[in-house]
């Protein structure tokens, strides 16, 4: 691969952090040489020259997009300003982009739609995502199935879509999972790189951090592991395959 993709994350946690990393890896079909790796939350963060890169990948994490600022964090204020501008270069460019979760609610609000806390937020589970008819149409998405199991877990969520954004996919509790803006930027509150072993591992790390109830962190691992997990891991593998250079 010429051009590498650059993947963005944002988890304070170690473990989960090497994790989700791995994970955006095996599932995307890419080496450590295939990518280059930005820890907003802890690295300096660089000047991004968008032209030298196949895509941009931005995981999940703790932060919510929709926390007022006196509840953000310094490391998030200076992620998310720096993300904007990023964000903002991205669309107006239709550079290839991949945003989960975080990701997900960071290119929503960047690009004039509205993210809280007021409904639509999900235990952490398998949820059952649906397509809309726009995918039929859709070079990355077309020939998926209409209905398929995908892990989530938000605190918050899209409450209206961008301007102009498409709409591709909904739960029965969130109606706004997945979206298109442009020919090549695409969005999943889902995450397209976790399997059950993944889940399970966040579901320890982030047992104390307000996504469910701490006793039943055993529970929902054994729900987890029972689910069947594909299709979110495909969407992931096609992004790559059709963007990388």
């Amino acid at each position: 691969m010429k051009k590498p993709f650059l993947i963005l994350q944002l988890r304070a946690n170690d473990l989960a952090a090497e994790g989700e990393y791995q994970a955006f890896l095996k599932y995307g079909g890419l080496s450590d040489s295939d990518v280059e790796r930005v820890r907003m939350e802890k690295d300096s963060l660089p000047d991004v020259e968008l032209q030298k890169y196949s895509g941009v990948i931005v995981g999940g994490g703790p932060w919510d997009v929709s926390d007022p600022i006196e509840k953000q964090s310094d490391a998030q204020i200076a992620g998310e300003k720096w993300l904007d501008k990023l964000i903002e270069q991205i669309v107006k460019l239709d550079v290839p982009y991949l945003g989960a979760c975080y990701g997900f609610g960071a290119l929503a609000k960047s690009h004039g739609g509205r993210v809280s806390k007021e409904q639509y937020f999900e235990d952490v589970k398998a949820a059952t995502i649906t397509l809309k008819e726009a995918v039929s149409n859709d070079p990355l998405l077309k020939d998926l199935p209409n209905t398929f199991e995908a892990f989530v877990g938000h605190k918050e969520a899209c409450q209206q879509l961008p301007e102009g954004a498409v709409w591709l996919g909904s739960s029965e509790e969130c109606p706004y999972h997945l979206f298109r803006i442009k020919q090549n930027i695409y969005a999943t509150q889902f995450h397209p790189e976790l399997d059950a072993d993944g889940i399970c591992e966040r579901i320890d790390v982030y047992k104390n951090a307000g996504y469910f109830p701490p006793e039943d962190a055993e529970k929902l691992k054994e729900v987890s592991r029972a689910a069947d997990i594909s299709v979110p891991q495909e969407i992931l593998r096609r992004f790559v395959e059709r963007y990388g250079e």
